[in-house]
C-alpha cells in the first residue's frame, strides 16, 4: 500500500506542473472558448482540457491502475493493477472565468480518495504563489516562497462578525434565487465575499481569511481537496440537515459557526432554484 504522504507528493508535483503550464501557455488575448456549458458565462477553454489531460497522464504513468473523476473527462477507469482503491478527483482549473480574465483567484485542485474517502489533497494557486496541502489525520499546510505554516480556521466567531464567502450558479433562475438568499444573509453577517472559485474559498476559510462559506451547485471536483483541507484545519464541511456536502448544498466553517450559519440559511430555502 502506498502511503498517504506519497500520494500527496504525486498530487503536489502534478498540480504544480499543471499550474506552470497554465501560466506559461495562457494566450495573451485570453484562451479560445471551445464550447459552453449551461450558459455562455460558464466557459470551457482549451487550456482547461489540456491541464486535465496533463494531470491524468502524469498520475497514470506513476499509478496505471488508478481511476479518475475529472470535470472535463468524467469518470475514467483504471487498469487491472488497481490494488488500493485509489481514485483521483481533479479540477484542472477551478475558477475558469477568473483564468479567462487573468484574475488571480483560480487553482488546480487534485484530491485522492481511498475507498471513497479523501486521504490527500493539493490545491495550487500559481498567480498567488500559494500551495495548500492536507493529509487525512496529518493537518493542513500553506506553502509559499517565504515558508510553510499550519492552517487553522477561525473559531469563536458569531454570525454577526463573520466574513462569509459564497458563489453563484450559471443559470439565470438559480442566480435569481441565490440573490434572494443573499438578501436574507447579508444583514446578519459582517460581510460577503465572492471570489469565483470554490476551492479558493475553502482554502481562504482554512487560512482564516474568511470565517465561513456556503454555496449551491458545487461538484465533487470542486470540493474534494478543499473540504479535506478545511477539515484538517479544524473546520466542518457538510450540507443541510446533516446531509454530506453535495451539489444540493455546501456549508463550511468552524463547528460552532457552521451550525449558526446552517440555522440562518435553512428558513431561506437555499437549496432550490
Amino acid at each position: 500500500m502506498t502511503s498517504h504522504e506519497d500520494l500527496l507528493d504525486l498530487a503536489v508535483a502534478t498540480a504544480r506542473e499543471a499550474g506552470r503550464m497554465l501560466v506559461d501557455k495562457r494566450p495573451a488575448g485570453g484562451p479560445d472558448v471551445v464550447q459552453t456549458k449551461s450558459s455562455p458565462t460558464d466557459v470551457v477553454t482549451q487550456m482547461d482540457r489540456a491541464a486535465e489531460q496533463l494531470i491524468i497522464e502524469r498520475i497514470r504513468a506513476a499509478r496505471p491502475g488508478d481511476t479518475f473523476l475529472g470535470e472535463e473527462g468524467g469518470t475514467q477507469g483504471g487498469g487491472p493493477q488497481a490494488g488500493d482503491g485509489a481514485r483521483w478527483v481533479i479540477d484542472p482549473i477551478d475558477g475558469t472565468v477568473n483564468y479567462l480574465y487573468d484574475l488571480p483567484d483560480w487553482a488546480v485542485s487534485i484530491a485522492v480518495e481511498i475507498d471513497g474517502v479523501a486521504v490527500a489533497g493539493a490545491i495550487e494557486m500559481p498567480r498567488r504563489g500559494e500551495l495548500y496541502t492536507a493529509v487525512r489525520g496529518g493537518g493542513a499546510l500553506l506553502h509559499t516562497a517565504s515558508g510553510t505554516r499550519e492552517l487553522r480556521v477561525n473559531t469563536g466567531v458569531p454570525p454577526a462578525r463573520a466574513l462569509v464567502a459564497t458563489g453563484f450558479g450559471y443559470a439565470a433562475e438559480r442566480r435569481a434565487h441565490q440573490a434572494r438568499v443573499l438578501t436574507g444573509v447579508l444583514p446578519r453577517v459582517r460581510d460577503i465575499r465572492r471570489g469565483g472559485a470554490c476551492c479558493v474559498d475553502l482554502c481562504s476559510l482554512a487560512a482564516g481569511r474568511v470565517d465561513a462559506y456556503f454555496e449551491r451547485g458545487v461538484q465533487a471536483w470542486d470540493v474534494a481537496a478543499g473540504a479535506l483541507i478545511v477539515e484538517e484545519a479544524g473546520g466542518r464541511v457538510g450540507g443541510l440537515h446533516g446531509a454530506p456536502v453535495s451539489p444540493e448544498f455546501a456549508i463550511a466553517a468552524a463547528p460552532d459557526l457552521f451550525q449558526a450559519l446552517h440555522d440562518l440559511l435553512v428558513p431561506l430555502d437555499p437549496a432550490r432554484d
